[in-house]
Formats: structure tokens, sequence, C-alpha cells
């Protein structure tokens, strides 16, 4: 925690807002999509699925396959407690909303289902889509998918298992928009970014969750902006977001969301 604390004023430092910006294409992202204050009516499912989910008594048996938990020591968490400390806050999943819908992604990939909060956004940003997401851990799988079917959320193609395992069977050439929120070791991190590379097209987006959550990320995190295949690169300090787009002068920007 206190490295996080360090990073983050840090980043308060460095950080500015759409007039730091002078690369149109980041400009209008900022102006249009980050800083975007309309209400939309999706938001209301967004809402209301995560207080359902905070509210739930089920538990459930987790395998953890990634970096671990700091917030538990038992594998047998319930669904509220999850929610509460591990699955992606409301205000992130509503971002993810409007990143997806400015941006509108034809094929959605997303490392690290979690209880699918962060899944629906996309499915209900984006109905046309087609998502893939992967979770490691059966039970929460089994649990997402259900939630799934249940609001009837057809576009979205639930995998369990390690990611390094699913990832070479993918099935679409490319992915427009890869979200991922999984392992969050610099190991891993940098592993699924090169084996995720070639799906990449032009205007693809990739965004990693939790940068600045430990040393290694932050490494990892400073290796990825500067990839020799990525022109933009954004850091709104809890999600690193970059882009491929060549006609892109490379630039690295930090942006308070």
């Amino acid at each position: 925690m206190l490295y996080q604390i360090k990073q983050y004023l840090k980043f308060l430092k460095t950080s500015t807002n759409q007039h730091g910006v002078h690369s149109p294409f980041v400009f209008d992202l900022v102006t249009k999509c980050l800083y975007n204050k309309t209400i939309y009516p999706d938001y209301h499912k967004i809402t209301s699925y995560k207080k359902q989910l905070k509210h739930s008594k089920q538990k459930l048996q987790i395998t953890d396959l990634g970096a671990g938990s700091q917030k538990f020591k038992s594998n047998i968490r319930s669904v509220s407690d999850i929610a509460k400390h591990v699955s992606i806050s409301t205000k992130h999943a509503k971002l993810l909303y409007r990143l997806t819908t400015y941006l509108k992604p034809n094929t959605i990939l997303e490392l690290g289902t979690s209880l699918g909060v962060a899944t629906q956004a996309l499915s209900l940003a984006n109905p046309e889509a087609k998502i893939t997401t992967i979770e490691g851990c059966p039970e929460i799988s089994k649990f997402s998918k259900a939630q799934f079917d249940k609001r009837l959320l057809g576009n979205i193609n639930v995998k369990t298992g390690d990611f390094s395992e699913v990832i070479p069977n993918l099935t679409p050439t490319t992915f427009d928009l890869i979200f991922f929120d999984g392992n969050h070791t610099k190991e891993a991190t940098l592993t699924y970014f090169e084996m995720l590379l070639p799906k990449a097209n032009n205007n693809s987006v990739f965004i990693f969750d939790d940068i600045h959550w430990s040393k290694g990320m932050a490494e990892a995190w400073n290796t990825i902006k500067n990839h020799p295949s990525v022109t933009v690169s954004i850091d709104t300090f809890f999600w690193g977001i970059i882009f491929f787009r060549k006609e892109q002068a490379k630039e690295h920007f930090v942006i308070r969301v």
C-alpha cells in the first residue's frame, strides 16, 4: 500500500488534463470519452449488478492462478467480498463502457472475467461485438457465465483455464480491444502482452489494469509503453492504455481521470 501511495503522489505531479494534450486523437479521446459526463441508461444496469453482487451470500471455492490476493487468506470467499475488494469498481466499469462506446471495437478479449462486471459493461456498450473472456478459476467462471445467461448477454464467450494455455487457441485473428485484468505480475503481464501482440491491428487498444499495483507491474508498464509497436500510451494511474496507430507519432501521456 505504501508503494502505491508513493506512486500516486508521483502521478499527481506529472499528470495533466486535456489542456496538456496536443495530439488531436488523444485530445478527442480525453474530452469526448474519458471526460464524457453523459449518464447512459446502461449505467443503471452496471450499478444494479454490482449492488446485487455486494449483497450476495453465495460462497465460491477460489482457484487463484494469478498474483494472489492482498485481501483474502482463505480460498473460500463470498461473492459479496469479491465484489467489494477484487472486482472492478463501478466507476471503472463505466469508463470501460465509455471507451467501448467511443472506439466501437468489434472483437474484444478480456483476461480475467472475475464476477463479470467489466464483461457486462463491454457487452452493453456494444451488443454486436464478439466478446471472449477468460477466467482461470472454474467456480468463478461458472458463476459469471450464469449471470450473463440470466441477463441474456448472448455475445459473450466464456473460456476457463490458464491464460497461457487458452490464448494460443483463440480463433479471432485480431482483437480490436483487449482488457488485461488477470495475473498482476510483471512476468505474466509481459508474457501475455507478447503473446497477444500478433493479434493487434492498427486500431487496436490494449488496456492494462493496476499498472502501479506493485514495482513489478510498474516495470512491466514501462516496458510495454516503450515497445516499438506502441505509438500512443496513456497512464491514468489505475489503467495503462496503449494504441498501435502507425499514423501517430510516438508519445506518452499521463492523464488524470
